[in-house]
């Protein structure tokens, strides 16, 4: 008997399971949700196809295609094509290390280490030998860069690094001053659920994009370029950016800085409203509304201080502050000026376009200091990603308000003609206080020049701790050694050496008279500064022992002034001053007790509570002048929060916070705001009234975790007299258990 055997039927897709739960664990995205494939490039992941008959692999013909951006190329990296092997052969695209069962085909889908990140189409065509195919989709992805591949220029040789710079979703900024760092609880929060798409957008609204949106998109798999993109999105001096920077005082028209206790509220605020900047931010919020967006997007990113921060505008690596003969810090015309904290981000990467030796962390700086081209602080090296005629590079069309990377080590090493702007971030760390004394509209001498004011106590969180890790030494040689100095020179040769105007200056640097002084003065807190109470400090006179100076008493006219401080380095008007007579006996120390009342400063301060204290010694036996400082922000009340039981995901939680007002004075229209991924979706407020003077305030709430895992919850409570009263517990949320 013959059996007469009819075509195979041609084979169609059924379903396609994408495996959500599956590979998202695999590639470290669970955390933001299962209702979206969230893949990280240099890695494979399942999909498991369904069709309508067993897959023949010798009749069958399975064509791939991946697809991101608006017009997807495969010369621009946007398109990619690939059949279905049985082994994955290199670094590219490729389907491969299939099974099938019954009707059910299981396929290993690799993404190479260098393919553009974005929002992604994945559509399968079936053939048979030479007949026309049939197109099905497959779904979407998201894909992000992968710090676990080796192969990534993002990759992180360290589970317990990556589990603090890319998973977790809290931190802290350090504020202040460099003798009295305080810390600042922030919520990132990069895996609620919206913020991925947000980071997309950002990157869709650059003037990068706009101007070429192909081609914005083919540069996305550079992490060098995503970076810079970022910073300059982050803040929204040229563009349709994230935050509007304001360092005034009038936050009317929006929220005070010092309000924000997390990237999440801002982020969303900015995408509900198509893109219009949020208002307002300064550096810490700029800076850790990036590092939000670079951990969401896979970029091993930490937030870093550093207190005495230089902007230095001309170049020239001196910052120049005057005064009068009553102590009186004055204004300038000029724009350098020296932040009392500055704070940027650092980036982890290969830079591939930098000689080797400058890999690691990377400085990028999104508050709108200057723009990133022009010839001191340029961009540089343009042509490594941008091509060679102004078309092709944005920077040399218009300079963008962003900064860096910059490598860490190039900063060290004052390696300042390296990409991208080198000069302008070893200032901020390295550059000299020249401090002069300002009379009869002209300076008559300088009182003081600083080598070592600037660049102190760089900061940021320590690892799988609370506390914070001071890394000054990753930017600069110790202050006063060999090296440091030979470093400093090194930069300035390279920075100055166009220039022929700063040779009188350094001439007079070099003179050093000014170093020569009889008495030794400091001024001490007497005791911890409290918002609200009068202020004790203490002169302390030391006289120097010099031969050939006279052994007899030293005569003193001291004048003392207290102003306001402002975030930038400047001041208001004095509100405070003083003035004494002091005779010093040769080897001989006083203490001078000084008092500054509450009433004095009560209504003359900025939100941020940092006074500027100085005072000039006139030697009466010689004419010259010395110079006394202190820089110091005064503590609010101190916020407690409590949790007395386990915490579990669903199960109620009692919260506890206690406020006690410890001032001279109540506190007017208190206002709480919770936050906290993990713990709370978005925001609590609720309105506290009045907190009377020596009264303390309990509040009990009730939370119900979302996620398991180490969470922070940020307390925030303003008042019309304190702008920032912050507090965070850490607490662990228990998985709920199985049904």
């Amino acid at each position: 008997m013959t059996f007469l055997t009819g075509p195979v039927a041609a084979l169609e897709l059924r379903s396609v399971e994408r495996q959500i739960p599956r590979n998202n664990k695999d590639h470290h995205t669970q955390e933001m949700g299962l209702t979206k494939l969230i893949l990280r490039r240099g890695q494979d992941f399942s999909l498991k196809l369904t069709f309508n008959r067993p897959f023949q692999p010798q009749k069958d013909h399975l064509t791939f295609v991946a697809e991101t951006g608006p017009e997807p190329s495969e010369l621009l990296g946007t398109r990619a094509t690939f059949l279905l092997t049985q082994t994955r052969t290199g670094n590219v695209w490729s389907a491969s290390d299939f099974t099938a069962d019954s009707n059910s085909l299981q396929v290993s889908i690799f993404i190479p280490a260098s393919a553009v990140i974005g929002h992604y189409t994945l559509q399968m065509e079936i053939s048979q030998d030479q007949g026309p195919g049939v197109t099905y989709p497959l779904g979407n992805f998201i894909l992000l860069f992968n710090p676990w591949s080796t192969d990534d220029d993002v990759y992180l040789p360290s589970e317990t690094l990556l589990q603090e710079y890319v998973m977790s979703d809290y931190g802290f900024v350090y504020k202040g001053q460099e003798n009295s760092i305080t810390s600042r609880p922030w919520n990132y929060g990069q895996f609620e659920e919206d913020i991925i798409d947000i980071c997309f957008e950002i990157l869709n609204k650059s003037l990068y994009f706009l101007k070429n949106p192909s081609k914005d998109h083919a540069q996305r798999g550079n992490v060098v370029y995503v970076c810079r993109v970022v910073s300059a999105m982050i803040n929204s001096n040229d563009d349709s950016g994230v935050l509007q920077g304001n360092w005034g005082e009038d936050y009317s028209q929006g929220v005070s800085p010092l309000e924000w206790n997390g990237s999440v509220a801002i982020l969303r605020q900015w995408s509900a409203k198509g893109g219009q900047p949020v208002k307002y931010g300064q550096c810490w919020v700029f800076a850790c509304v990036m590092c939000t967006v670079m951990r969401c997007l896979g970029v091993p990113t930490r937030v870093v201080s550093n207190f005495h921060s230089a902007h230095n505008t001309d170049g020239n690596l001196t910052i120049d502050t005057y005064y009068d003969r009553t102590a009186e810090m004055l204004p300038t015309q000029k724009p350098d000026k020296i932040w009392n904290f500055h704070v940027w981000n650092e980036c982890w990467m290969i830079r591939k376009d930098l000689p080797p030796g400058y890999n690691g962390w990377q400085v990028l700086d999104p508050t709108p200091q200057q723009t990133s081209s022009g010839v001191w602080g340029s961009c540089g090296g343009g042509q490594a990603f941008w091509g060679t005629n102004e078309d092709e590079h944005p920077q040399s069309q218009r300079g963008l308000f962003c900064c860096g990377p910059a490598s860490v080590k190039a900063i060290k090493e004052g390696d300042v003609h390296l990409p991208y702007d080198t000069p302008f971030v070893f200032a901020e760390v390295n550059a000299d206080e020249v401090i002069w004394l300002f009379e009869g509209g002209q300076v008559q001498e300088i009182l003081a020049h600083n080598t070592n004011y600037i660049g102190k106590a760089i900061s940021t969180k320590m690892v799988g701790s609370d506390e914070r890790l001071d890394i000054t030494s990753s930017y600069k040689y110790p202050e006063g050694s060999s090296e440091e100095r030979s470093v400093f020179i090194k930069a300035s040769r390279k920075l100055l050496e166009p220039r022929r105007d700063s040779s009188s200056l350094l001439d007079l640097l070099g003179s050093e008279a000014f170093k020569d002084k009889p008495v030794h003065l400091q001024l001490h807190l007497a005791r911890a500064p409290m918002w609200g109470q009068d202020l004790l400090l203490t002169l302390h006179v030391q006289r120097v022992p010099d031969r050939a100076q006279s052994r007899g008493p030293i005569g003193l006219m001291v004048h003392f002034c207290a102003q306001a401080l402002l975030h930038g380095g400047s001041t208001r008007e004095p509100f405070w001053r003083h003035a004494v007579h002091l005779s010093v006996d040769f080897e001989k120390e006083l203490q001078w007790p000084l008092l500054l009342p509450y009433s004095n400063y009560r209504s003359k301060l900025t939100d941020e509570r940092l006074i500027h204290v100085s005072g000039i010694a006139e030697v009466e036996e010689t004419g010259r002048f010395i110079l006394v400082l202190k820089d110091f922000s005064l503590e609010p009340p101190h916020l407690s929060i409590e949790v007395f039981e386990r915490a579990e995901v669903g199960k109620a939680l009692n919260i506890y916070i206690t406020l006690t007002n410890p001032l001279m004075v109540a506190l007017n229209n208190c206002t709480m705001v919770l936050e906290g991924s993990g713990l709370i979706n978005g925001q609590i407020t609720k309105d506290l009234g009045t907190l009377m003077a020596g009264h303390t305030i309990q509040i009990q709430l009730e939370l119900y975790p979302i996620k398991a895992g180490p969470r922070q919850l940020q307390v925030l409570i303003s008042s019309s007299e304190v702008k920032e009263i912050k507090g965070y517990k850490d607490i662990f949320i228990a998985a709920a258990p199985a049904s």
